[in-house]
């Protein structure tokens, strides 16, 4: 029996090979013993904490594969035979190519938690920045795989330089010739990273107004006024200058009243106070100024400041409604006379001449 056991294969007794299994089975057991223990212990403490860091940790536990413990077993049955077997170079190299697809998966895992992550804190109806982020995610685990590949082609000796220089070329080409797509996928990452609006705002963009619909890769749709759907590339979108009314949180209301030049100067000097005490009449309002400012062409005319404590339009248009028919009754219980615009033409001129 003991010289069966002393017997060489590949670089290593036979009882070296026996001891190397026991141990790579034994250390492979207890990895996944110890794996599905801290499955357990950690989806427990996920489901009880809001916390993100132990969901993390879980995501990270569940897609460690078996392929890795079976990696990590393998390592500690290699010390077993001896450095010089030549099966140990070749189960080595194998190693580190399974460890590259296991780092993969983790950072394929990470990049997916992130992406997840943020989509859950957007509202419900911003599909667009969702997708975007997606988008995003994919694009990163491509850049990660394609390293980890390149990782692997160089431990095998492969010369990569001439392929990432090749690559460079080609995509700097590629990009060239795409690069209105990749600045309008910039700037949809940029407005959702930076959020100048989401959907459901109002926003005006020069002479474009409308309700934001909809955030895409590519491009930005807008609901106008009259129904139509405006579509605007998010690379032009951010170029321009951007007015949102959705995040406006008070209205400026500047409005001017006309009254007759033959109003007597102690109704002109009562007129600011009739009018601040009718703006404050109203709720959602805070009076500002009220001023006889000018001498028109045909009136006398008073200029008001006020806010509306409001963003909505409706609310606005409903206040001034209400200002509007409170004067028009105090002007008519004064006897306060609303200017038109009239012109008045002063004929001074001589009787007829007669010759004598």
């Amino acid at each position: 029996m003991q010289d069966i056991l002393d017997r060489s294969a590949f670089g290593a007794t036979l009882l070296q090979w026996l001891i190397a299994a026991g141990t790579l089975g034994g250390v492979y057991a207890l990895l996944a013993v110890i794996r599905k223990v801290a499955l357990t212990r950690l989806a427990a403490i996920a489901a009880r904490t809001t916390m993100q860091w132990d969901d993390l940790a879980l995501e990270i536990l569940r897609r460690t594969r078996p392929y890795f413990l079976f990696v990590l077993a393998l390592q500690a049955a290699l010390r077993v035979i001896p450095p010089d077997a030549r099966v140990g170079g070749v189960l080595t190299n194998f190693s580190i190519v399974l460890v590259l697809i296991q780092v993969g998966v983790w950072g394929g895992g990470l990049i997916g938690f992130a992406v997840n992550h943020y989509s859950r804190m957007r509202e419900e109806g911003d599909v667009g920045a969702r997708t975007t982020i997606q988008a995003v995610g994919y694009g990163g685990r491509f850049l990660l795989w394609a390293l980890l590949a390149v990782t692997a082609l160089d431990h095998f000796g492969i010369q990569v330089t001439a392929l990432v220089a090749g690559l460079g070329v080609g995509g700097i080409a590629i990009a060239l010739a795409v690069q209105n797509i990749l600045g309008d996928l910039f700037a949809a990452l940029a407005i959702v990273l930076d959020k100048p609006f989401v959907v459901g705002d109002f926003i005006i963009v020069d002479t474009v107004l409308g309700t934001v619909e909809h955030i895409g890769l590519k491009t930005t749709r807008l609901r106008s006024l009259g129904g139509e759907q405006i579509i605007i590339s998010n690379n032009d979108l951010l170029k321009s200058r951007i007015r949102n009314y959705k995040r406006m949180e008070q209205r400026r209301i500047v409005f001017t009243l006309d009254v007759t030049y033959d109003t007597p100067p102690e109704q002109m000097d009562r007129l600011p106070a009739i009018i601040r005490e009718v703006v404050e009449g109203q709720k959602l309002t805070r009076f500002d100024r009220s001023h006889f400012l000018t001498f028109a062409e045909s009136s006398l005319r008073i200029e008001t400041v006020y806010f509306v404590l409001a963003a909505d339009y409706h609310t606005y248009a409903n206040t001034q409604h209400a200002i509007n028919m409170a004067l028009l009754r105090r002007f008519a219980a004064e006897k306060i006379e609303f200017a038109f615009p009239t012109r008045t033409v002063h004929h001074h001129g001589s009787g007829d001449a007669t010759a004598p």
